[in-house]
């Protein structure tokens, strides 16, 4: 192996761990198949998955840890996810909501809207969770979150504007 060749080897695991950082993902789903499906895909892509099964345990989970993004569904058994927006807000977070509920689209919206003025960024998706979209939004957060730019889109779903609030 020549000197050039072996330098270039030598940097490569550098240059992927450039290129890839676990995010933190909080999980917060009463549906423990869905609940399942997400932190699989997840983890398969290299994060870090807590995951919490109602709102008290993800407002418990959010005032304890920094995550680099939240998965949210709205309607959990002890109640709104929107409690749980609040808190996420509350905290300062700077990360990204990601709300995947079977609540019709009207109501996605309006909890996007409601997450835009607690100053919360916040995608959507709808269940069952489509796991393309979901891998892709993730693997664009992680690469934003190191200031790179975002590499594909899906429905919409891109975190173009998360890059500012993970470098402060």
């Amino acid at each position: 192996m020549s000197v050039m060749s072996s330098e270039l080897a030598g940097s490569r695991p550098e240059a992927a761990e450039q290129e890839r950082r676990a995010l933190q993902l909080l999980v917060v789903d009463d549906d423990a198949a869905q609940r399942t499906l997400i932190s699989l895909a997840a983890k398969q892509a290299g994060h870090v998955v807590t995951i919490a099964a109602s709102c008290s345990d993800a407002i418990r989970e959010i005032g304890k840890k920094r995550f680099d993004c939240v998965t949210l569904d709205l309607m959990l058994e002890d109640g709104d996810g929107t409690a749980v927006l609040k808190a996420i807000a509350d905290s300062r977070f700077a990360g990204s909501v990601i709300v995947i509920s079977g609540m019709d689209a009207a109501k996605r919206i309006a909890a996007r809207l409601y997450a835009r003025s607690l100053g919360i960024d916040l995608q959507s998706l709808p269940k069952p969770v489509d796991l393309a979209a979901l891998r892709i939004f993730l693997a664009n957060l992680g690469k934003t979150a190191l200031g790179l730019p975002v590499v594909h889109t899906w429905g919409g779903v891109a975190a173009d504007g998360v890059a500012a609030k993970h470098r402060s």
